[in-house]
């Protein structure tokens, strides 16, 4: 299993390399261009992180950093999570896992590599990982949705 991610951002402080802005929409709307597929996102700032977005002062010293990455209080943020492009999605975090108090209890990274984020969570992981065995894409995503839902989970895409 990887390792916890710390929000440290260091994955994401050469990302400009990758992903470049070629758009703004307006509305904290972005068009995304990646370097590497040629494939062009919308991404938008999600609405609980346009002040920290606004705020570029944290990333300043970073000229190659992703350009809606940002850091508060000693922790990275992605300010587009929501909406972030593809390649974000497949490495950092597909899907987040919160708990019935909305506090998060693990994430899904890569395909299907999940990372608990609490004891009891790692106990639900270890029940329900033998079922999903022999899925794969979206198929184990609504497989997973549903079985965390059952047990009083949500799931963030």
């Amino acid at each position: 299993m990887p390792g916890k991610c710390c929000q440290c951002g260091t994955c994401c402080t050469h990302m400009r390399d990758v992903h470049r802005v070629i758009e703004e929409r307006g509305d904290y709307t972005f068009v995304v261009h990646n370097h590497y597929t040629g494939d062009a996102e919308e991404a938008r700032v999600d609405p609980d992180k346009i002040v920290l977005f606004e705020d570029r002062s944290s990333i300043e010293g970073l000229p190659n950093a992703c350009s809606f990455l940002r850091f508060d209080r000693g922790k990275a943020w992605c300010t587009v999570h929501l909406t972030r492009p593809g390649l974000c999605r497949e490495y950092c975090c597909r899907l987040l896992v919160l708990d019935p108090q909305g506090k998060l209890a693990g994430r899904v990274t890569y395909r299907t590599a999940l990372i608990p984020e609490t004891d009891e969570f790692g106990r639900l992981w270890e029940q329900v990982q033998p079922t999903l065995d022999g899925l794969s894409g979206t198929e184990w995503d609504d497989a997973l949705i549903r079985i965390l839902t059952a047990a009083g989970y949500s799931v963030r895409r």
